[in-house]
C-alpha cells in the first residue's frame, strides 16, 4: 500500500496518541494539525472526537478550521471523522447552541432510554453495515464484528445524501456514515482493536 500523508485534527482537547499510533502503524506519515494551511499538501483528513459539541466548533472557528474542512469534504476529498467527528458534520447537536459544519441534514440527540440502558453509551457493540458484501469499507469485516463506544448523543439523519451504519442500543442508532469519500463512525476504530485497525486500512487503501 502506498505511503499516504494524514492529517489529524488537532482541535484542543483529548488525547489523539491512540488515533495517531494506529495510522502510524499502518505506516501512513501522519501529522497534527491546527490551521488551514497545514491540511493542503496530505492525501486524508482524520477528525478524531473528544470534547464538548461547542468547544469543538468554538475551536474550528477560531482556527479557520471550519471553512476549509467543510471546503475539503465539499470537494470530495477522503475524510474520516470519529464519534464527535461524526456529529460535527450535521447542522446541529442537542449538546450544545452553536451550528454544527451543516454538510448533512440532521441533529446529534442525547439518548433517552429507559433505566435499563447507561447512559453515556460504553463499551462493545455490534455494527451492522447496511452494505453489499463486496463493499470496499466492508472488506474484512462482519455484521457480527464488535467496535468499542463512548457516547451519549447520537446523530438522527433522514438527509438522501449518506448511507448509515447502525448499532442496537435500546432501539436501532446511526453508529456511521459514508457519503463518497467521506466517512465517519461514532465508535472508535483505534480502540477497537484489529478490527479498526482494518477498518482503518479499507479506508486507507479507497484513497485515490
Amino acid at each position: 500500500m502506498k505511503t499516504r500523508k494524514i492529517a489529524v485534527i488537532d482541535y484542543g482537547t483529548g488525547n489523539l496518541r491512540s488515533v495517531v499510533k494506529a495510522f502510524e502503524f499502518l505506516e501512513a506519515k501522519v501529522s497534527l494539525v491546527t490551521k488551514p494551511s497545514e491540511i493542503e499538501d496530505v492525501d486524508a483528513v482524520i477528525f478524531p472526537g473528544q470534547g464538548s459539541f461547542d468547544q469543538c466548533m468554538s475551536s474550528l472557528e477560531d482556527s479557520g478550521l471550519r471553512q476549509s474542512l467543510k471546503s475539503w469534504i465539499l470537494e470530495d476529498r477522503p475524510f474520516f471523522g470519529i464519534c464527535l467527528g461524526l456529529q460535527v458534520l450535521f447542522e446541529s447537536s442537542e449538546e450544545g447552541n452553536l451550528p454544527g459544519l451543516g454538510l448533512f441534514e440532521g441533529r446529534a440527540m442525547r439518548f433517552c432510554l429507559d433505566a435499563n440502558y447507561k447512559i453515556p453509551h460504553m463499551g462493545w457493540n455490534q455494527v451492522e453495515w447496511n452494505l453489499s458484501s463486496d463493499h470496499w469499507l466492508q472488506q474484512g469485516l462482519e455484521d457480527t464484528d464488535q467496535f468499542y463506544f463512548v457516547h451519549s448523543y447520537r446523530v438522527e439523519t433522514n438527509d438522501s445524501r449518506v448511507h448509515c451504519l447502525t448499532t442496537d442500543y435500546g432501539g436501532p442508532f446511526t453508529s456511521g456514515i459514508i457519503s463518497s469519500n467521506c466517512l465517519a463512525t461514532q465508535f472508535h476504530p483505534e480502540k477497537s482493536q484489529a478490527k479498526g485497525i482494518q477498518l482503518y486500512r479499507n479506508f486507507l487503501e479507497n484513497i485515490k
